[in-house]
């Protein structure tokens, strides 16, 4: 069956909601972690309500719920969700955001005008080559786009709008869902399992068209607080330890050619620093330690653990505290246990005339944790390139054919659902 999204009313959707400033924030300890979130899903409740979604809400924390019903005749069709996240990542600036649409790409290089520094090239992105003839959208110079996951919100947007337009095309209950914070790992926080009411889902937060990701990074957080021994700094001779000089060494205690993101790929894990606190008397390592093996990652932790002690024994009166969070889990041990999921976005894919692509993600999605909260959830491209930088891209084609295979997986569950 031919599914012809329309590519200028996605294009235009997607840069309508990319300039509006939802950055999320770690240290925030609120949910959401930032307010200013709730600006866009106040914008996709009316949306949602315009295409004639009348259940359409947003809670306390910024989620966005809604509901397509079913129009089968079969009972059992199982109810799916499709979920994308609205907030932005704190690595790079959300704010002011000016979204350009190049029409008819030719595969020249683009300087942003903002920053002639931020040179958008075919050498850098291949895959732009990809897009030679249509149209792609960057920013402006100064932001991240905000394609992560912006292009996955306009994508289920404009497919939940196809399928209300399209009655003839048969579906079960189809759910929506909007997740802020999903950047620092806390989408799935707040979430209300009831209220969504589904029993299979779909992120769509992926890269190149075609894309489908069954597996995910396992993830932890460390810890290392230093204690040093302060004194006055003019009498400290034999007496005064600094935490921060202690913390510097454990760093450098890193191995230089293994078990880090610029050294390792596919499928190696890597232990990654990401804050340094702290004064002369107590200093803050915090680190995040990445596996697609549990065992491994539970080794890796082991091995930072042991790093930092063997630091801190030269020092006399120092210590260290040391500690492990759970931050997600590989979904693919739950996904395997329910191999039609991702089966059914494989064919979804196909139909749209696209080559699958089946990955995993050295990250992890909310999909990671919906999967262990009972709710298998693989990861589906939208055509996000560059993401959480300055030269963050966009083809709108590929945001069109995400759309596309939404409907068709929409189509798909019914299909395969025999009463």
């Amino acid at each position: 069956m031919s599914i012809e999204i329309n590519k200028v009313s996605i294009a235009e959707r997607f840069m309508r909601y990319v300039q509006v400033d939802t950055q999320s924030d770690p240290k925030s300890g609120k949910h959401p972690s930032t307010q200013k979130q709730k600006n866009l899903s106040k914008i996709l409740v009316d949306d949602l309500k315009q295409i004639g979604i009348v259940d359409a809400e947003m809670d306390e924390y910024g989620y966005v719920y809604g509901t397509i019903p079913s129009n089968s005749e079969k009972l059992n069709v199982p109810v799916i969700f499709f979920c994308s996240h609205i907030d932005t990542a704190p690595d790079c600036s959300g704010t002011d955001v000016k979204p350009m649409l190049h029409k008819n790409y030719q595969g020249e290089d683009i300087t942003l005008p903002d920053d002639s520094s931020q040179v958008l090239s075919t050498v850098v992105f291949p895959y732009l080559n990809n897009h030679i003839g249509s149209d792609i959208i960057t920013a402006s110079g100064n932001t991240l786009l905000g394609a992560d996951d912006k292009s996955g919100v306009a994508a289920i947007m404009e497919a939940a709008k196809y399928i209300i337009e399209n009655p003839s095309l048969k579906h079960g209950k189809i759910k929506i869902l909007f997740t802020p914070d999903e950047e620092i790992g806390q989408g799935t926080q707040k979430l209300d399992i009831k209220k969504l009411g589904a029993q299979f889902g779909y992120t769509m937060d992926g890269g190149e068209a075609g894309s489908l990701e069954d597996e995910t990074f396992s993830a932890d957080a460390a810890t290392i607080i230093i204690n040093g021994v302060i004194s006055h700094p003019g009498y400290g001779k034999n007496k005064l330890v600094n935490a921060l000089k202690i913390a510097g060494e454990i760093l450098h205690a890193l191995p230089q050619n293994e078990w880090s993101p610029e050294t390792t790929e596919k499928k190696e894990g890597f232990v990654h620093p990401v804050h340094f606190d702290g004064i002369a008397e107590r200093a803050t390592l915090e680190f995040i330690i990445r596996d697609f093996d549990d065992e491994k990652l539970k080794q890796s932790g082991e091995r930072l653990k042991e790093i930092a002690e063997n630091v801190v024994n030269h020092y006399h009166g120092a210590s260290i505290e040391f500690h492990i969070e759970e931050q997600y889990r590989n979904m693919k041990k739950v996904l395997d246990e329910n191999p039609e999921v991702a089966d059914y976005a494989a064919e979804a894919i196909k139909r749209s005339g696209l080559k699958v692509k089946t990955e995993s993600i050295r990250g992890g999605t909310d999909g990671s944790k919906l999967s262990y909260m009972g709710l298998p959830c693989p990861n589906i491209f939208t055509g996000m390139q560059g993401i959480h930088s300055k030269l963050e891209w966009i083809g709108v084609n590929d945001m069109a054919k995400a759309a596309e295979t939404i409907v068709h997986l929409s189509m798909i569950w019914e299909e395969k659902t025999n009463f």
